[in-house]
């Protein structure tokens, strides 16, 4: 399977770079689209959202890079070849994380609604971009047998890509994209319920999504490592805890106060 989609000669254009700009695509569509129905700002969302997506692939590939260091070191100039892989979606979100704070304190913004916004199209943004991994052939398990695989009753051409030199490997990053499909939904009809408070959408992102990475990134052959732990694992482990303290924390407030829907914020 070929990482180039298409090949102009004076440019190639790689897979992994059209699933990273279609999952931007995607989850600042979602993010706006929440934008509006939650009557925020949208100009400051929009400025928001670009140099937050910038701070975020900035984070993501210093992450990468700090972890894989006595790689880097020897291959200087391939630091900034991202279309070859090498994302890491934790330092995204804590590169994408730090400037939103930075950004909503100096706009008076309300930081915790922003990030649950944010997390609506984050984790759908996640689920595509995973697809960026089976072009490059990343982010999988072990190796497998081509019944385990058909088995699992999943499309012919993931089979197909998850033969690497010769034997197939478990498709993790399928695995992880289902994970994130399946939170946006949930977050998607959480966020309706009447009594939802500012904070908690963004809980249960952490929780959902950690306790999933976790046990996915067990099966990996490609972690990153401090060193005899998965540092993926490691901060999916305090994503969750953060986020349990957090949704606890909110539903200790008066029912009525603090609410994610405006409409049934008394206070508005």
């Amino acid at each position: 399977m070929s990482r180039i989609a298409l090949d102009l000669g004076f440019i190639q254009i790689y897979w992994y770079s059209i699933m990273i700009a279609l999952a931007l695509l995607v989850g600042s569509t979602i993010m706006m689209l929440e934008c509006r129905r939650q009557k925020m700002d949208e100009d400051k969302f929009v400025n928001l959202m670009f140099w937050g997506v910038i701070s975020a692939i900035i984070g993501a590939r210093l992450y990468y890079v700090l972890f894989n260091w006595s790689y880097y070191q020897q291959h200087f100039i391939e630091i900034f070849e991202v279309w070859n892989g090498g994302l890491a979606i934790h330092g995204g979100i804590i590169g994408g994380g730090l400037f939103v704070l930075y950004y909503c304190h100096k706009y008076k913004m309300n930081w915790l609604k922003t990030i649950d916004i944010i997390v609506l199209g984050l984790i759908l943004g996640q689920a595509v971009g995973r697809w960026g991994n089976f072009f490059n052939q990343e982010a999988h398990g072990g190796i497998v047998t081509l019944e385990y695989l058909q088995n699992m009753h999943i499309p012919e051409f993931v089979i197909n890509g998850m033969k690497i030199g010769g034997v197939y490997y478990e498709p993790l990053f399928l695995y992880e994209s289902i994970l994130c499909v399946i939170g946006f939904i949930i977050l998607t009809i959480v966020k309706r319920f009447r009594y939802i408070k500012v904070g908690q959408l963004t809980a249960l992102y952490m929780i959902w999504y950690g306790i999933g990475r976790f046990i996915i990134e067990s099966k990996r052959t490609d972690s990153l490592m401090l060193g005899s732990f998965r540092v993926a694992q490691i901060v999916s482990a305090l994503m969750v805890v953060v986020g349990i303290l957090l949704f606890v924390y909110k539903l200790r407030k008066s029912i009525l106060d603090d609410l994610y829907n405006t409409k049934y914020n008394p206070s508005l």
